[in-house]
């Protein structure tokens, strides 16, 4: 599937492919369509949070995979990691300007998914029937 341009500095995927095996796309494609991003950059997108206020917001997130997909996310660019210089240190997440264009995309999707899930319950009841 053919989807985008060049990444790191004009290098390609053999084919132009994002999904090849050699392309670094699929590694972002990987962690940003993952179970939790979504649900995390969502989370941040109205304001930054704590740790622990996010790890709330998520339920059935556990504390080490909630940390494991912050630190993708923080090290791809697309949230921010600040440490106040506090006892104990306090952590804010925020988004970047990428995050937020991740958020807005990702908000789009759950919008169309808003709009289109009665279509597809009729058509997923239609293929029942006829199988």
């Amino acid at each position: 599937m053919r989807v985008g341009g060049e990444v790191d500095g004009g290098a390609r995927a053999p084919g132009g492919d994002e999904f090849h095996n050699d392309c670094p796309g699929r590694v972002l494609y990987r962690h940003v369509a993952g179970r939790w991003a979504g649900p995390i950059v969502l989370e941040l997108w109205p304001e930054p949070l704590r740790f622990h206020r996010l790890r709330d917001a998520l339920p059935g997130i556990s504390e080490k995979v909630l940390a494991q997909n912050l630190r993708e996310l923080v090290r791809d660019g697309l949230v921010d990691r600040t440490v106040e210089p506090t006892r104990p240190p306090q952590v804010t997440y925020s988004l970047t300007e990428l995050g937020e264009e991740l958020a807005s995309r990702v908000h789009g999707l759950l919008v169309w998914v808003g709009d289109h899930t009665p279509e597809v319950l009729a058509a997923r009841r239609r293929h029942d029937e006829a199988s």
